[in-house]
């Protein structure tokens, strides 16, 4: 089973690779997050491509895409829908909002406040959200991606930690380095224009039925007993700390944990190796950690911090052993 995830995941890479630039780990942490079953957050500043890279994947993954543009005055009632009254037959009626959908597209999250930021909780949770008392199950498969620009850009409100804790990773959308720019502009030159994707002939190379088998298959695959002591000594460490006010979740070590076992997954293993879970920690976990006061001022952040504890941590001598 996992050598269909790893076609899979080569497919879905390899026709990345035709529209975005330099795109291999942002396709990895996409493709984890789709066969983990979990959402992922795509935070850089404007101009990385963050909504190209999810507007090309949903292309790719042949599933319904609803793309939501979060603004200052976007309310709950506008994601998760409302009821509507209808004269005919005197009666209100259902009315579901755009994130009743396969892949949804929250873009720029952060520049709406927090009281519709939360509208995403039980949809992301729970894959249902619920309208004046009525519950409607989402699609399946079911994934967020939400886009957000740096904190410290102006008109943006930081999503709360319980939401962060339910994004299973963060990808981070940096500039290109001289190559890769150089080629996104001999694309550009040659006529590739990003606001007409559909028009560079990019189709599905997969389906829903296809996608969750995969994601039966990844969640199939073996975790030995000392890995899993592994990633939970990894999320002890962060509680401990000094240089964190917040370290990671219950949830996280579970997020970790699964990310590992889609990674050995798409690399066509049915086991997971302690090299799976450090690729993906930083992923997983960085975005969840609040640095303390005194360490941020110092210039400190998040992804250090992990750095120094998956340093600190001994990887178990037994991992390899039980795993085969």
């Amino acid at each position: 089973m996992t050598a269909a995830v790893r076609t899979l995941a080569q497919r879905l890479t390899s026709a990345l690779g035709t529209v975005l630039v330099g795109s291999d780990r942002s396709a990895l942490g996409l493709q984890i997050a789709l066969l983990g079953r979990g959402h992922a957050l795509i935070e850089g500043v404007p101009g990385t491509g963050k909504t190209l890279l999810v507007r090309a994947f949903s292309l790719l993954v042949g599933l319904t895409f609803r793309r939501i543009q979060f603004t200052p005055d976007l309310m709950p009632a506008d994601v998760v829908g409302t009821t509507v009254f209808n004269p005919k037959t005197a009666e209100f009626v259902t009315r579901p909002g755009p994130i009743v959908a396969n892949i949804i597209l929250a873009d720029e999250i952060n520049r709406t406040p927090p009281k519709t930021q939360s509208a995403l909780l039980e949809a992301m949770e729970e894959g249902r959200v619920t309208i004046d008392g009525v519950p409607i199950a989402l699609p399946m498969p079911f994934m967020l991606c939400a886009t957000q620009n740096p904190i410290e850009y102006e008109g943006t409100y930081p999503l709360p930690e319980a939401q962060l804790d339910r994004f299973m990773l963060k990808i981070a959308a940096s500039y290109p380095d001289r190559s890769e720019e150089l080629t996104l502009l001999a694309r550009g030159a040659a006529g590739f224009d990003a606001h007409d994707i559909e028009s560079t002939g990019l189709t599905a190379v997969t389906d829903a039925q296809e996608i969750i088998e995969a994601q039966r298959a990844v969640r199939a695959v073996h975790v030995a007993e000392a890995l899993q002591r592994y990633v939970f000594e990894i999320i002890a460490a962060t509680r401990m700390s000094e240089q964190l006010a917040l370290g990671a979740s219950p949830r996280a070590g579970l997020a970790l944990l699964v990310a590992a076992q889609g990674a050995a997954a798409i690399d066509g293993r049915d086991f997971v190796t302690p090299d799976d879970v450090k690729d993906v920690a930083q992923m997983v976990l960085a975005h969840r950690l609040i640095v303390q006061p005194h360490a941020e001022i110092e210039g400190v952040a998040a992804g250090e911090v992990l750095d120094a504890v998956l340093r600190s941590v001994p990887v178990p001598k037994d991992a390899t052993a039980a795993a085969s």
